[in-house]
């Protein structure tokens, strides 16, 4: 099987996972809300009679949002307004590209990483994919010739920079314990144990880190409660005139960026596709004792403990969204720089102390 194909295979299934669980977590977030609302929710949409709890919901709004019309204001750049949308999707695709889902496997006598790019700085690379989305925001904003569009916009813009830093911050301890920025390399170095039991996870090693990053990451997804640059309540947003297929890639996007904030989450602080006392032969306790497994077993195992990790924090996310109010703006920033950014320095500052110590 030439790499070639092996590549072209391997981008294919990583969107259509991306792209279908993103569709699903639509209805996720919909029924979450429901029921945290005492309400029954999405399920009216149905065929040949089966509503299945609302499943179909979210193929029928993607069927009205494809045949809705395409309106542009008069008063907007036309080119930039069509070209927003699709701006802020394609640089959220291409940062899951990085993310490895499951360990090396052999098919036919070929081995095929489960991962589309394992770059030397992947984890670079994924943050500054994460970073250019922004400039969708920017551009839909300023493109609309929209004052409130225009302010979602520049909301946006002065979001990402204020917890990119702490975002940043927050994984140089991680990088220090684990001493490389290819990702699939710090997954690795989270298979082993220490203190005899506990795996070598970024989150036992870097708690205060992952504390950083899990707050600055919600932020980086602009949903509730940092979600200034679309405020309903305050602003329409920076998708003030858009609406049917170009909308809903901007609420793809958003849903989209969920899964990528749960994925890095998972591959930095949890271990990745790393199951604990799981190695390649089996399960290994750590109080004696072994079970032994066939190698696909094991790789299927592995796979499904990421899916899993990966779930658990879209729905995290999700229930953080319908628990908190929105922030005003004057503390959104006072967060971001007064103590997430100080927090993030003092985790590099711990970290480098407690090594220094060894």
């Amino acid at each position: 099987m030439s790499e070639t194909l092996v590549l072209l295979i391997k981008i294919v299934v990583v969107l259509a996972w991306f792209l279908v669980l993103a569709l699903l977590l639509t209805w996720v977030e919909r029924k979450q809300s429901a029921v945290m609302q005492d309400r029954i929710g999405a399920n009216r949409a149905r065929i040949f009679g089966l509503r299945m709890f609302g499943l179909f919901q979210p193929f029928a709004d993607a069927i009205k949002m494809i045949f809705k019309e395409d309106f542009v204001p008069p008063f907007a750049d036309k080119v930039l307004h069509t070209l927003a949308p699709f701006v802020s999707f394609f640089f959220v695709a291409v940062a899951v590209t990085t993310i490895p889902f499951g360990p090396t496997v052999r098919i036919g006598g070929t081995a095929i990483d489960l991962q589309v790019y394992d770059g030397s700085a992947g984890l670079l690379f994924l943050l500054a994919m994460l970073s250019l989305g922004v400039y969708g925001i920017l551009l839909s904003g300023w493109s609309s010739r929209n004052r409130w569009g225009l302010i979602g916009g520049m909301r946006g813009a002065a979001q990402l920079i204020s917890y990119e830093v702490g975002l940043g911050l927050s994984l140089v301890g991680l990088i220090m314990v684990y001493p490389s920025l290819r990702l699939s390399e710090i997954v690795a170095h989270q298979g082993a144990l220490f203190l005899g039991f506990l795996p070598r996870w970024g989150v036992f090693l870097q708690p205060l880190g992952f504390l950083v990053f899990f707050i600055t990451a919600i932020a980086e997804t602009k949903r509730v409660p940092f979600d200034l640059p679309e405020g309903e309540s305050e602003i329409i947003g920076f998708y003030a005139e858009y609406g049917g297929l170009k909308w809903g890639l901007f609420m793809l996007t958003d849903f989209m960026e969920i899964i990528v904030v749960a994925a890095l989450a998972t591959t930095l602080f949890f271990g990745g596709w790393q199951m604990p006392w799981l190695g390649p032969d089996g399960l290994n306790w750590p109080w004696g004792g072994h079970w032994k497994m066939a190698s696909w077993v094991v790789v299927c195992l592995q796979i499904v403990s990421f899916q899993v990790k990966v779930a658990f924090f879209c729905w995290l996310q999700i229930l953080i969204r319908w628990t908190y109010p929105r922030i005003r703006y004057d503390q959104l920033m006072d967060l971001g720089w007064k103590l997430l950014v100080p927090l993030g320095l003092l985790n590099i500052l711990g970290t480098g102390l407690i090594m220094s110590l060894k």
